[in-house]
């Protein structure tokens, strides 16, 4: 990816408001040409309401921006036709089967006719459903469907691919094939513009920004965000999480606690010296205490992190 190519996604000071609130507040970044770009935050963070003023969906209350080179306010219309969106909702037709739902989209997006047949027959076998292209579509598993939506969003060959919260109740594996397909579009020269909550999947974008409350909090490589967390961090087993989340909140030397499954990680200013005070502020409350083990903050320690020190999710 060049730095001097122009950037694929331009935002500069965007704001979306619904009467009083505030639903996007003053957002700048851009997105690289070939970048899979990630975007990450809580419900409620305004992500959703960013896409659809990137996609031409929403009008923006104030500031620019720009997709492909056209203003989002000004060329929304041919904003729509250039790019591939695939919302959080699923967006195929449940009563098409696999073929027709493809032979559908490809009209929409004006594919030229010669090339109609070769651009189905790419969908069906990028999806793993040639074999299945005339089943229902309603009928096919969760994953087949999601891989199916976007062969149909990418079909019409679009520089740039918007994705909201994409495989949201997918499982792991499907997960897995459906980033495979991502990163084969990212080779080939295809802009991606990510939502997800799953950290996992936010690992393997290129760059992340991290937005809460409608605020951009966070913008730069996973490693680098990884890094940026420079703080030791204590794992630690005990019966009840959640209750000793909450008998850490005032202890000494511990900057922030967090639920990991049934375990915890605990942000400390001394990793040594705040053993003893946790142990004590736990056994205290008649918490059982198991291993206390010195670990590196993962990406979602990070998200944590930042989410917290910005003023916490809309619905803390």
């Amino acid at each position: 990816m060049s730095g001097r190519a122009a950037p694929a996604v331009r935002v500069e000071g965007l704001t979306k408001c619904f009467g009083d609130f505030v639903a996007v507040d003053h957002v700048t970044f851009d997105v690289r040409p070939g970048e899979i770009f990630g975007f990450l935050g809580p419900n409620g963070a305004g992500k959703t309401t960013t896409i659809k003023m990137l996609t031409g969906l929403l009008p923006p209350s104030e500031g620019s921006g720009s997709v492909a080179g056209l203003d989002i306010e000004t060329e929304a219309d041919r904003i729509k036709r250039q790019i591939g969106y695939m919302s959080q909702l699923f967006s195929l037709y449940a009563d098409l089967t696999v073929e027709e739902n493809v032979r559908f989209f490809s009209g929409l997006y004006g594919v030229d006719r010669a090339r109609r047949l070769e651009r189905r027959d790419w969908v069906l076998e990028m999806a793993g459903l040639t074999e299945h292209r005339r089943r229902l579509t309603g009928e096919l598993p969760l994953g087949w469907k999601q891989r199916l939506a976007l062969g149909c969003a990418v079909i019409h060959e679009p520089p740039t691919l918007f994705l909201d919260e994409p495989t949201s109740g997918v499982d792991p594996i499907s997960r897995r094939r459906f980033w495979d397909l991502i990163y084969q579009l990212a080779e080939a020269g295809t802009t991606t513009f990510v939502s997800t909550h799953y950290m996992e999947e936010a690992e393997y974008c290129h760059r992340l920004a991290l937005m809460n409350r409608g605020a951009l909090i966070a913008l730069d490589t996973p490693a680098a965000l990884r890094d940026g967390l420079r703080v030791p961090m204590l794992e630690i087993e005990t019966n009840d999480a959640p209750r000793a989340v909450a008998a850490l909140g005032d202890a000494p030397g511990v900057r922030d606690a967090a639920m990991f499954g049934r375990r915890i990680h605990v942000t400390v200013d001394d990793s040594i010296t705040a053993r003893p005070v946790i142990a004590s502020a736990l056994e205290g409350h008649g918490l059982e205490v198991g291993d206390m083990t010195d670990i590196t903050p993962s990406l979602e320690d990070v998200f944590v992190a930042l989410v917290r020190r910005a003023g916490g999710a809309p619905d803390e």
